[in-house]
């Protein structure tokens, strides 16, 4: 009996709705992770891009344990000198809190091209509405 290999032209795509609220950033942000890798699958195959789609709702709601809105910072550089940048979480859970979902959930998925592909299946929400019923999304309870 031979090991199965999924491939990529007979994956079936899923949608799924993510609730943020009162939960805490990370966990909801693995929980993403692993539903757009599609590790939940039986067929899971690791060099596939066989995940679903994922709706995030609620993400300004999403909650920050400990000291981490003062204590964590998001840096990026704008490539000119002297252009380290840095952004405090606390600013950004206030302003774009969409942002700061997309930016962890984007550090759980795998550098390559199947982890940026697998990105733009995420789409991110700050309340409790989000344009994809037609697609008929499943609520993800675990």
């Amino acid at each position: 009996m031979s090991t199965f290999m999924a491939k990529a032209e007979t994956v079936e795509r899923k949608w799924y709705v993510l609730d943020a609220a009162g939960k805490p950033l990370g966990r909801t942000a693995a929980t993403a992770a692993m539903l757009l890798r599609g590790k939940h699958k039986a067929e899971f195959t690791p060099h596939v891009d066989g995940g679903d789609f994922v709706i995030v709702i609620n993400a300004d709601k999403a909650v920050l344990t400990g000291k981490k809105l003062e204590q964590k910072y998001y840096r990026y550089h704008t490539g000119w000198v002297g252009g380290l940048k840095e952004v405090q979480y606390k600013t950004m859970m206030a302003d774009k809190p969409e942002m700061a979902m997309e930016l962890a959930v984007k550090g759980m998925l795998p550098k390559n091209t199947i982890g940026r592909k697998s990105a733009t299946r995420l789409k991110v929400y700050t309340g409790e509405n989000h344009n994809h019923q037609a697609q008929q999304p499943e609520a993800w309870v675990k």
